[in-house]
């Protein structure tokens, strides 16, 4: 009588590393395949049998176990619906000796053997799988040293100043694999470092980007953030950076020295500072806002005793026919500007504001809800005091209509619609702290 032969429910597993050749209609996987059901086929009288699953992963690496055919197969395991697995070469399955020893656990805890078609062994026995972890250590150690070359060649790239791939900086483009100004967008980075020299503000720049129809390469909005990576990148000095060495470059430089070292001389201080530095050059907040009792506006003056500054709101009236011309002649800036700012940050608290803020700001975008409006405007205070003195000028000239000052007291007339569009912005995002 013939023995009974037990039958052996095969899967085959193939992967290729890159997507290169995966579209023809025979290729490297098919091969693969091809080779392990003649395997297969060949133990039949072994009582060898395909599953009908195929596991396959195209394009992608043997360093990692996140694998889409590869995980299927797990499971299949985990199931009991495999017996062995068979596959191409070792490294098919896994480059990693750590992530092999993962899966060769996981194949012993359900008696699972593993067959490599070119290599002729399987895992049941102590001689197969010591000779599995010597082919997988040399896997392993080629990998690292083609790793460290390719490391070391773009090192020694680098340091030759030349381009090695990857996003080109904003204002330049590739041509054989050269880095080459592109005149519009490089105008543009020239603009943006000289513009910076005379504000100073990150935010408050990347607002005027965002007016002037400035976008990345990509058509996204220009932030502070992508402001910030601009005038720190070396690369418009016409210098290659690898792992924060400089070196000079094979490209041509979009911006001269001088200007780098003085817009980084002010990009050394910190944030506070050049906030408080240009808090003490502040424009007059109330211009064109404020107006007297006899109607007449107010326009700012200053002036210096003992090498200090003293601002004023004067009566065009005054300015036209002398003092005792208008029973308010001169208010001291600071004081009538600080009773506007507390009128709006109470504002800000008032119900019905609020309300007619939510309205304005629906009539614009009907997904704003009245809690959002409050919220926004909530935000405004704590914020004041981080902002710009121009992101304070644009914000009161967005709010407020018009300033009335009489011998009595001073009356602040809101705009409705300017509440509904800081609230926008403030939901938005645009309106950031001073730096």
């Amino acid at each position: 009588m013939k023995a009974t032969v037990r039958k052996q429910r095969c899967a085959i597993y193939t992967r290729k590393s890159s997507e290169e050749g995966l579209e023809q209609e025979f290729n490297s996987l098919h091969a693969q395949r091809e080779a392990c059901e003649a395997f297969v086929a060949s133990q039949r009288s072994e009582g060898w049998v395909l599953v009908r699953d195929q596991y396959d992963d195209g394009g992608i690496s043997g360093g990692t176990l996140e694998r889409p055919g590869l995980q299927r197969l797990m499971e299949d395991i985990e199931d009991g619906l495999v017996d062995v697995v068979v596959v191409y070469k070792i490294d098919r399955l896994s480059r990693s000796l750590a992530d092999f020893a993962k899966l060769v656990e996981v194949f012993d805890r359900h008696e699972v053997t593993f067959v490599s078609v070119t290599q002729a062994f399987n895992t049941t026995t102590s001689m197969g799988r010591l000779t599995l972890n010597i082919l997988l250590s040399f896997a392993q150690f080629e990998r690292e040293v083609t790793a460290e070359r390719i490391r070391d060649k773009v090192a020694a790239s680098r340091k030759k100043g030349m381009w090695m791939g990857g996003v080109p900086p904003y204002g330049y483009r590739v041509e054989n694999r050269k880095l080459l100004v592109d005149e519009e967008r490089a105008d543009h980075v020239r603009w943006i470092f000289a513009r910076f020299l005379e504000i100073g503000s990150g935010t408050e720049l990347a607002r005027e980007v965002g007016k002037r129809g400035i976008r990345t390469p990509r058509g996204n909005r220009i932030d502070k953030k992508y402001i910030y990576r601009i005038l720190n990148n070396r690369a418009y000095i016409g210098e290659a950076v690898h792992k924060g060495e400089s070196y000079p470059g094979e490209h041509d430089a979009i911006i001269d020295r001088e200007t780098w070292d003085r817009v980084h001389a002010i990009l050394t201080e910190s944030p506070r500072k050049r906030a408080a530095r240009t808090r003490a050059e502040t424009p007059a907040l109330l211009k064109g806002l404020i107006f007297g009792p006899d109607g007449a506006a107010f326009s700012p003056t200053h002036t210096r005793k003992s090498g200090r500054l003293y601002r004023y709101y004067v009566s065009q009236t005054v300015l036209k026919h002398g003092a005792g011309s208008c029973p308010v002649g001169r208010v001291p800036a600071g004081e009538i500007e600080a009773a506007v700012i507390d009128q709006l940050r109470a504002v800000f608290r008032q119900p019905e504001i609020v309300a007619g803020t939510w309205k304005a700001a629906r009539a614009q975008n009907g997904d704003v809800t009245e809690a959002d409006a409050r919220g926004a405007l909530q935000q405004v205070d704590p914020l004041w005091d981080e902002l710009f003195p121009a992101e304070r000028a644009r914000i009161v000239a967005l709010l407020v209509g018009r300033v009335d000052l009489g011998a009595d007291g001073l009356n602040v007339q809101l705009r409705v619609d300017g509440l509904g569009g800081l609230a926008r912005e403030m939901l938005a995002g645009d309106v950031g702290a001073a730096a």
